[in-house]
């Protein structure tokens, strides 16, 4: 019986004893309950063993790049680098040796006009002394004459005063180029373009400015000045040399005041001022500019003071205007040119309406002096 009975031999599905180098694989089915479970198995363990068995391949860093090449300058960048490298080129006693050249060469046009007015000394002396002549033949003084007290005085003035004051009206141009030559090496190129408008501008108001006072305040200033002792019987004497002084003073005076807009667009460049800020603070420029006519005009009256007056104030908002159009370009925008184009138009056909209303209904008819309308 013993012998009858037979030990019960291990399962089928037991896996025989694996070596290392064999991977495990698990099934997930037995080989009792699937027949093909074996065969998943044997199919899942070939494959561990293929991924295990793979050489991962040494990961090596890639070469280093080299930096791209810069991007060339676009000449608007260029530029800039240029110029700001020749503004540091010259040295201190350098910009002294410059000022030096540029001081006399001013210097040597003055002079030049010097010796071409000095030629022309007597034409010149009738035309500065003519107001003068024409207030006291006004006031009825006769001869109309100026008076010569000391023995020098007529020398000093006509041949020596008078042709350095006109040489400098006359050279005035070449003056303000040099200033402006001296000025140049320290802007940019695109600010460089401004030296015609800014000689032409500087000279022409300056001229503009003495013309405008010989023909207009000095005339009547004078005239008034000389009148004041009539009533209480008092003749006027006039020294040359004080007639003279008082010219200088009145036509240098006007002629400076005559650039304001150009110091304001200055300012405006150099972003020292704004069209705003000006225009915010005007009323205080009116007063500054008001004070500074009743010194320059030489009456104490009222009238006489508004000549210079109303001009200076006419030129501190010319100025501003010219400010406004520098701040447009920088900004990049543009001025209705048109639409002032036809208000300029339109105020001018209104005055030339009044004009026309006052010659031909109110019978005024026009002279050749203040006020040029009489009736």
């Amino acid at each position: 019986m013993a012998d009858e009975i037979e030990e019960p031999s291990a399962p089928r599905s037991q896996t025989p004893a694996q070596t290392p180098e064999e991977p495990v694989a698990v099934s997930a089915y037995s080989s009792t309950s699937d027949p093909y479970g074996e065969e998943l198995a044997q199919q899942s363990a070939a494959t561990q063993t293929v991924e295990t068995t793979e050489t991962v391949p040494a990961v090596t860093a890639p070469p280093p790049k080299s930096p791209p090449p810069a991007p060339p300058a676009s000449k608007e960048e260029e530029e800039p680098d240029e110029e700001e490298e020749g503004m540091l080129r010259m040295s201190f006693m350098e910009h002294l040796g410059e000022l030096r050249a540029r001081i006399l060469k001013a210097l040597a046009g003055i002079v030049v006009a010097f010796l071409v007015s000095i030629t022309f000394c007597k034409p010149l002396w009738e035309f500065v002394s003519s107001p003068a002549v024409e207030a006291l033949k006004h006031l009825g003084i006769n001869p109309p004459n100026l008076a010569q007290i000391t023995p020098m005085e007529n020398f000093n003035v006509i041949y020596i005063k008078l042709p350095l004051l006109v040489s400098i009206f006359l050279a005035s141009p070449w003056v303000l180029y040099q200033v402006w030559a001296f000025i140049s090496p320290g802007l940019y190129k695109r600010e460089k373009k401004w030296a015609v408008p800014f000689i032409v501008c500087t000279a022409g108001l300056f001229i503009a400015g003495g013309s405008f006072a010989y023909f207009v305040a000095f005339r009547f200033g004078l005239e008034f000045l000389l009148g004041i002792g009539r009533d209480v019987h008092v003749t006027p004497v006039v020294s040359i040399n004080e007639y003279f002084d008082l010219f200088v003073n009145v036509v240098l005076g006007v002629g400076l005041v005559f650039e304001m807009p150009v110091i304001i667009f200055f300012l405006t460049l150099l972003h020292l001022a704004s069209p705003r800020f000006l225009l915010r603070n005007s009323r205080y420029a009116i007063l500054a500019i008001t004070v500074l006519a009743a010194i320059v005009t030489p009456t104490p009256d009222v009238f006489n003071m508004m000549l210079f007056c109303v001009p200076m104030v006419l030129l501190f908002f010319v100025g501003v205007f010219g400010s406004y159009l520098l701040v447009l370009k920088r900004e990049g925008r543009k001025f209705p040119w048109k639409v002032a184009f036809l208000v300029i138009s339109l105020v001018i056909v209104i005055a030339a309406g009044v004009l026309a209303l006052m010659v031909y209904g109110l019978h005024y008819h026009v002279i050749n002096k203040w006020p040029f309308l009489v009736k």
